[in-house]
Protein backbone atom coordinates (compact mmCIF):
# COMPACT_ATOMS: atom_id res chain seq x y z
CA UNK A 1 0.00 0.00 0.00
CA UNK A 2 1.47 3.43 -0.87
CA UNK A 3 -0.63 6.18 0.62
CA UNK A 4 2.28 8.87 0.46
CA UNK A 5 0.90 11.51 2.61
CA UNK A 6 2.61 14.04 5.31
CA UNK A 7 1.68 12.62 8.58
CA UNK A 8 1.50 13.99 12.01
CA UNK A 9 0.47 12.07 14.93
CA UNK A 10 -2.70 13.15 16.08
CA UNK A 11 -3.34 15.14 19.23
CA UNK A 12 -6.01 13.72 21.97
CA UNK A 13 -8.71 16.84 21.82
CA UNK A 14 -8.12 19.63 24.37
CA UNK A 15 -10.14 20.60 26.55
CA UNK A 16 -13.59 21.77 25.20
CA UNK A 17 -12.72 20.29 22.02
CA UNK A 18 -14.62 17.83 19.80
CA UNK A 19 -13.07 14.49 19.45
CA UNK A 20 -13.08 13.90 15.42
CA UNK A 21 -14.09 10.59 14.38
CA UNK A 22 -14.19 9.37 10.78
CA UNK A 23 -17.23 6.86 9.68
CA UNK A 24 -16.41 5.14 6.50
CA UNK A 25 -18.43 2.66 4.70
CA UNK A 26 -15.36 0.60 2.60
CA UNK A 27 -17.47 -1.69 0.69
CA UNK A 28 -19.93 -1.52 -1.88
CA UNK A 29 -22.56 -3.16 -0.19
CA UNK A 30 -25.02 -0.15 0.09
CA UNK A 31 -25.87 -1.07 3.54
CA UNK A 32 -25.14 2.25 5.24
CA UNK A 33 -28.56 3.20 7.17
CA UNK A 34 -26.49 1.99 10.34
CA UNK A 35 -23.59 4.15 10.18
CA UNK A 36 -25.73 7.20 8.69
CA UNK A 37 -27.67 6.45 12.37
CA UNK A 38 -24.69 6.24 13.99
CA UNK A 39 -23.16 8.92 12.51
CA UNK A 40 -26.00 10.82 13.42
CA UNK A 41 -25.77 9.96 17.64
CA UNK A 42 -21.81 10.31 17.56
CA UNK A 43 -23.05 14.21 16.20
CA UNK A 44 -25.37 14.54 18.89
CA UNK A 45 -22.98 12.84 21.61
CA UNK A 46 -20.73 16.14 20.78
CA UNK A 47 -18.03 14.47 18.72
CA UNK A 48 -17.14 15.93 15.00
CA UNK A 49 -18.16 13.57 12.06
CA UNK A 50 -16.40 13.08 8.67
CA UNK A 51 -18.58 10.42 7.00
CA UNK A 52 -17.89 8.84 3.62
CA UNK A 53 -19.35 6.31 1.44
CA UNK A 54 -17.06 3.50 -0.65
CA UNK A 55 -13.78 4.44 -0.03
CA UNK A 56 -10.29 2.17 -0.33
CA UNK A 57 -8.74 1.61 2.52
CA UNK A 58 -5.91 3.90 1.46
CA UNK A 59 -8.38 6.33 0.93
CA UNK A 60 -9.58 6.45 4.64
CA UNK A 61 -6.16 6.78 5.90
CA UNK A 62 -5.36 9.77 2.99
CA UNK A 63 -8.99 10.88 4.91
CA UNK A 64 -8.02 10.33 8.61
CA UNK A 65 -5.10 12.62 7.75
CA UNK A 66 -6.24 15.60 6.32
CA UNK A 67 -9.16 15.55 8.94
CA UNK A 68 -6.92 14.89 11.38
CA UNK A 69 -9.08 12.55 13.35
CA UNK A 70 -8.43 10.57 16.71
CA UNK A 71 -11.06 7.77 15.81
CA UNK A 72 -11.83 5.46 12.45
CA UNK A 73 -14.78 3.29 12.46
CA UNK A 74 -15.24 1.37 9.66
CA UNK A 75 -18.45 -0.62 8.55
CA UNK A 76 -18.93 -3.58 7.32
CA UNK A 77 -21.94 -5.98 6.47
CA UNK A 78 -21.24 -7.96 3.59
CA UNK A 79 -17.96 -9.51 4.08
CA UNK A 80 -14.75 -8.49 2.66
CA UNK A 81 -13.60 -6.50 5.42
CA UNK A 82 -10.78 -8.98 6.81
CA UNK A 83 -8.25 -7.04 3.86
CA UNK A 84 -9.69 -4.07 4.49
CA UNK A 85 -9.07 -3.96 7.88
CA UNK A 86 -5.63 -5.90 7.48
CA UNK A 87 -4.58 -2.38 5.05
CA UNK A 88 -5.62 -0.10 7.07
CA UNK A 89 -4.20 -1.25 9.64
CA UNK A 90 -0.68 -1.12 7.65
CA UNK A 91 -1.49 2.24 6.50
CA UNK A 92 -1.84 3.65 10.11
CA UNK A 93 1.62 2.19 10.79
CA UNK A 94 2.93 3.67 7.37
CA UNK A 95 1.73 6.69 8.65
CA UNK A 96 2.37 6.97 11.96
CA UNK A 97 -0.73 6.85 13.07
CA UNK A 98 -1.21 4.22 15.63
CA UNK A 99 -2.86 6.66 18.30
CA UNK A 100 -6.01 7.07 15.93
CA UNK A 101 -8.32 4.34 17.48
CA UNK A 102 -9.63 1.70 15.21
CA UNK A 103 -13.41 0.38 15.85
CA UNK A 104 -15.43 -1.86 13.37
CA UNK A 105 -19.40 -2.20 13.29
CA UNK A 106 -21.79 -4.13 11.56
CA UNK A 107 -21.74 -7.93 10.95
CA UNK A 108 -18.69 -9.73 11.51
CA UNK A 109 -18.14 -13.35 12.95
CA UNK A 110 -17.29 -14.16 16.13
CA UNK A 111 -13.74 -15.27 14.92
CA UNK A 112 -12.90 -12.21 12.43
CA UNK A 113 -14.06 -9.87 15.63
CA UNK A 114 -10.77 -11.88 17.92
CA UNK A 115 -8.43 -11.69 15.44
CA UNK A 116 -9.26 -7.84 14.59
CA UNK A 117 -9.32 -7.06 18.41
CA UNK A 118 -5.15 -9.20 17.95
CA UNK A 119 -4.54 -7.14 15.25
CA UNK A 120 -4.98 -3.67 17.54
CA UNK A 121 -9.09 -2.94 16.10
CA UNK A 122 -10.30 -1.44 19.72
CA UNK A 123 -13.58 -2.69 19.57
CA UNK A 124 -16.31 -3.97 17.06
CA UNK A 125 -19.82 -3.13 17.55
CA UNK A 126 -21.98 -5.78 16.18
CA UNK A 127 -25.94 -6.24 16.12
CA UNK A 128 -27.63 -5.65 19.38
CA UNK A 129 -24.57 -3.08 20.48
CA UNK A 130 -25.80 0.48 20.39
CA UNK A 131 -24.13 3.80 19.26
CA UNK A 132 -24.07 4.64 22.61
CA UNK A 133 -21.50 1.41 23.63
CA UNK A 134 -19.02 3.04 20.79
CA UNK A 135 -19.60 6.75 22.20
CA UNK A 136 -18.96 5.47 25.99
CA UNK A 137 -15.95 3.60 24.35
CA UNK A 138 -15.02 6.65 22.90
CA UNK A 139 -15.20 9.04 25.97
CA UNK A 140 -13.92 6.56 28.12
CA UNK A 141 -10.69 6.53 25.64
CA UNK A 142 -10.16 10.48 26.05
CA UNK A 143 -11.30 11.32 29.19
CA UNK A 144 -14.79 11.87 29.48
CA UNK A 145 -17.47 13.82 27.56
CA UNK A 146 -16.58 14.98 23.87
Amino acid sequence: MNTEVQTTTPEAPKLGEAVRVLLAKPTHDCHDRGVRLVARKFRDAGFEVIFSNFLLPSEIINTAVEEDVQVIGVSTSAGGHMPVFEDLIAGLKENGLEDVILIGGGVIPADDEAVLKDWGVKAVFGPGTTAEDAIDLIRAEFGGPA
